[in-house]
């Protein structure tokens, strides 16, 4: 790290992900070798901003302060998504434009911790995000990210529903099983990945006193509220694809209405970053329980190809057998 500044944003983040850890039960925490020799090296970079040497407050063992970007074909284990900042950090606001600001940082500043950092800011924004909250249609706990803040493949689904809000994770339940389902025949593990919504609160149906666990997708007013956070989080993150779970999803992320066959069908971006749309795992459950047998395999082997041509995109080798699978 460059500076006395970076050195107290990376230890700030450091003890944020050791306290979430140690909410968690957890003893011990896997370190990658970059991490290792980063943190190591952490005595030297204070005496040469001409600090003393201090030890972080660490509870639960040690943590990464800094990872490479991680790549699918070599699976390594990395943290969850970190929780909020201390209250007593104030985000910054969402200025006109709608484009929450993102700090100009160097490009070999641009660490895991850096990253964290940044989506803590998000995270905390969303919290009282006017513009939300403003509609009265969405309920108030944030259902922000998971998996790895440096993932080459960002999933984006609509919005949370109700096993999402108690669990305050996107794609968990049953949609979450097939999505996990999904990975694991791609090879990869959720925590490898990048899941995240568009909107971020689970919509109310009426003023939500009656609604029990039913959902509804998130209408288009609300995920113009929330696509400037979902944008912070692609300019920090930086995936090196997209994939928009189903077409709400796709509507909310590329801001404009279609088919889902039409989006499957067409080449998109975000902002320079490839999008490829395919169907929710909602759909496919429901096609399984619901559906023609015929049809629902159908279904499945069209998401089936949406991977395969994600792993292509991010560079994963495929294996024959892989190219012959279905859900």
């Amino acid at each position: 790290m460059g500076g006395t500044n970076s050195i107290a944003s990376g230890l700030s983040a450091l003890a944020e992900i050791l306290e979430r850890e140690k909410r968690r039960g957890a003893g011990t925490i896997a370190l990658s070798p970059d991490s290792e020799r980063l943190l190591r090296a952490m005595p030297s970079a204070f005496k040469q901003t001409g600090r003393p040497a201090a030890p972080a407050q660490t509870r639960a063992g040690a943590g990464p302060a800094e990872t490479s970007r991680a790549t699918p074909s070599r699976v390594e284990p990395t943290m969850g998504m970190p929780l909020p900042m201390a209250e007593s950090a104030n985000p910054p606001s969402l200025p006109a434009g709608k484009r929450f600001p993102i700090p100009a940082v160097a490009e070999a500043d641009r660490n895991e911790v850096w990253v964290r950092v940044q989506l803590n800011a998000i995270f905390k924004a969303l919290k009282s995000c006017p513009d939300c909250s403003g509609l009265g249609t969405l309920f108030e706990t944030v259902v922000f990210a998971a998996g790895n803040p440096q993932a080459e493949i960002m999933f984006v689904g609509e919005a949370p529903g109700l096993e999402e809000e108690k669990e305050r994770k996107p794609f968990v339940g049953p949609d979450g099983q097939k999505l996990d389902q999904i990975l694991k025949a791609m090879g990869l593990p959720r925590e490898q990945v990048y899941l995240t919504n568009v909107v971020k609160f689970r919509p109310k149906k009426g003023d939500g006193r009656f609604q029990g666990p039913t959902n509804r997708a998130p209408q288009e007013d609300e995920m113009a509220a929330s696509l400037p956070y979902l944008r912070a989080e692609i300019e920090v993150v930086r995936p090196k694809v997209i994939v928009a779970m189903g077409r709400t999803a796709a509507e909310g992320l590329l801001e404009r209405g279609g088919s889902l066959a039409s989006f499957r069908n067409t080449e998109h971006s975000f902002e320079g970053i490839p999008v490829i749309v395919t169907c929710h795992p909602s759909y496919l459950l429901r096609q399984e329980s619901e559906g023609d047998p015929q049809q629902a395999k159908a279904a499945k082997r069209l998401a089936w190809e949406d991977m395969l041509r994600v792993m292509d995109r991010v560079g994963m080798p495929v294996a024959e057998k892989q190219r012959k699978y279905f859900l």
